[in-house]
């Protein structure tokens, strides 16, 4: 009996791993204060393209100039939810994304080409960014009802702003990364340092 590939479609390996790829594709398309590059640049198509493929997308992997637009449309809509201020706010946004875009639920294989795993969007041949949109939408919905938690959120650094994706059931993050959150730490210190003034004892 031959091997079956894994999922690669909504989720890949996990709901995580699908909201993951959502606020990586995110970090690409859409501008924030850390980002070394500058969005629309040459090398945005082979950005996102290098972001699906270690998500697990199958090769080809081809995204035309109007193809990138509607993945940068469906980031904006997106990032809609990385911004909510609470699980009813993430909700609220989820729900109006499935409403407008998501297709009944369907399972399939692609022909073979994986094992059977779920999609939302119209079709298996569906544009990128329906695709992108529907299945970030869904695995960030099982995140959130999981976790009853926003999913995911954007760095409170002043200097980052990077998307990040929540995990776990303890108190949400507030940084996209330990390195972040050390130096608003390290900050937050010296300012406190610097308000009191020199110690005089």
């Amino acid at each position: 009996m031959s091997a079956v590939p894994p999922p690669n479609g909504l989720f890949g390996s996990s709901p995580h791993g699908a909201a993951q790829r959502a606020a990586d594709i995110l970090a690409v398309l859409l501008p924030w204060p850390g980002q070394q590059r500058s969005p629309a640049s040459v090398s945005e198509p082979a950005a996102v393209i290098e972001v699906l493929r270690a998500h697990g997308e199958p090769e080809p992997i081809e995204i035309s100039a109007a193809e990138l637009g509607s993945l940068r449309q469906a980031a904006l809509e997106l990032r809609e939810v990385f911004t909510a201020g609470d699980a009813a706010g993430a909700a609220a946004q989820i729900n109006r994304l499935l409403d407008r875009h998501a297709q009944p639920p369907r399972l399939t294989t692609h022909d073979g080409a994986s094992g059977w795993h779920l999609h939302v969007d119209g079709s298996d041949d569906a544009p990128w960014g329906q695709w992108f949109l529907t299945s970030s939408a869904l695995a960030l919905a099982v995140l959130l009802a999981e976790r009853q938690a926003p999913p995911g959120g954007l760095c409170a650094s002043p200097s980052c702003g990077r998307p990040f994706v929540n995990v776990g059931r303890g108190t949400g993050r507030r940084y996209c990364s330990v390195a972040c959150g050390t130096r608003e730490r390290v900050a937050a210190h010296r300012d406190t340092s610097r308000a009191r003034g020199p110690d005089r004892s």
